[in-house]
């Protein structure tokens, strides 16, 4: 992607993450009665569309995404969010190309990961699965 794309895509990922931070805002403190900071808290938008507002959350704090060309082969190293196996939550995997460096990079970069997700008042757990592979399963608070 060209420089000025990546820097223009960087400035709508951070207006559309203030913008969710102002529905929190508002929603948050009109309607669920509970103290403490309204945008700590995922907003009904964002509980009925966990993927895509995770994906938000960690673009907007500049964790790279995992990338694949036309054929589907993986091309860059990030997170990949996926729907969980619960209804209402959501996995964050670590992949890259065959022969990079996701599985070296996979527990400080999850780590990293889950730290994003629970500033932005998401619950978000670290989990071992198949091969030992890391994940964070990622769902709005109770």
């Amino acid at each position: 992607m060209p420089p000025e794309r990546v820097r223009a895509r960087a400035a709508e990922v951070r207006a559309a993450y203030e913008g969710l931070r102002q529905i929190r805002r508002l929603v948050n403190a009109a309607g669920d009665g509970r103290p403490g900071d309204p945008t700590e808290r995922p907003a009904p938008w964002e509980r009925e569309r966990p993927l895509r507002a995770v994906s938000l959350a960690l673009e907007a704090a500049g964790v790279p995404a995992s990338a694949v060309d036309g054929a589907g082969r993986r091309t860059e190293t990030g997170y990949v969010v996926r729907d969980g196996e619960e209804p209402g939550t959501v996995r964050v995997s670590w992949l890259g190309p065959p022969g990079g460096r996701a599985a070296e990079e996979e527990a400080a970069r999850l780590a990293e990961c889950r730290s994003v997700l629970e500033r932005a008042g998401w619950d978000a757990l670290l989990y071992r699965g198949a091969r030992h592979r890391r994940y964070v399963e990622v769902a709005a608070p109770r």
